[in-house]
């Protein structure tokens, strides 16, 4: 019954434009759709050891070594997150061939200390997590709008990563709240080589450009980018970076 902190590792992921599929689909269509898609949601979760703590909305927060800890919570969140993405994608190819609109999301993990526990009034009263580690989870998939991703992890999880996954990190970001900057990462493990050709060519090219722009070689940093994009036109986190790059050579930061 007491609260309990904990280390562990949160997953938020929402329904992109989801105030437009409302409008459209009505108060019954939206409910029936949101059943669908949660239903699927959360076998991906339990499937790998994760815990349901809440809806909100159309939002879905969960938690991976809370109540029972494992020595891989991180990879298992990882996974979920992937089953995720290839669950909606198999799902979005139905609606397709139904004539309904497809259904975008974003994920965003982060691995913190948590604080756990029944929280609420004597009447009703619901297990749930608070804390630092979970606004940021919630922050990080609010940025996969942003930055064109899909999946945004911490570095906090990234460090903690026992198996092998294609991976880049993009940014660091200073959130609300912190005077620190945040490393965050990308998750590409759902793509097939139609849905983003040339991955890990991709991928060594914008770590390169990601080096030299921190460095503040603008041109070389560009470089990089662009031959990013000859591999995968449709990369827009490398066209993101080379328009940052032209803008800060123009107004260099202080």
């Amino acid at each position: 019954l007491g609260g309990k902190s904990t280390n562990a590792t949160v997953l938020f992921s929402d329904i992109r434009s989801f105030t437009t599929l409302t409008e459209e689909l009505g108060a019954q269509g939206t409910v029936s759709l949101l059943n669908e898609y949660f239903t699927i949601m959360v076998d991906c979760i339990q499937k790998e050891g994760g815990m349901l703590d809440k809806f909100i909305g159309d939002a879905i927060m969960a938690g991976f070594g809370i109540p029972i800890a494992h020595d891989d919570d991180e990879d298992r969140a990882i996974r979920a997150a992937v089953s995720m993405i290839t669950a909606l994608n198999k799902w979005n190819s139905h609606r397709a061939a139904e004539g309904k609109k497809p259904v975008d999301m974003g994920i965003g993990l982060n691995t913190d200390v948590v604080v756990s526990g029944n929280i609420g009034s004597p009447k009703r009263m619901d297990y749930t997590m608070i804390g630092d580690g979970v606004n940021l989870a919630a922050r990080l998939e609010s940025a996969c709008k942003q930055y064109s991703a899909r999946i945004l992890i911490s570095k906090n999880t990234y460090k903690k990563l026992r198996g092998t996954y294609r991976i880049r990190e993009i940014d660091r970001v200073i959130v609300k709240g912190k005077t620190e900057p945040v490393g965050i990462y990308e998750v590409l493990d759902y793509h097939t080589e139609n849905s983003f050709p040339n991955l890990m060519e991709v991928v060594n090219h914008f770590k390169s450009g990601l080096a030299h722009y921190r460095e503040r070689r603008w041109d070389k940093a560009t470089k990089a980018f662009k031959e990013a994009l000859n591999l995968n036109q449709a990369d827009k986190l490398s066209q993101i970076y080379v328009e940052r790059c032209q803008q800060l050579k123009k107004r260099p930061p202080g």
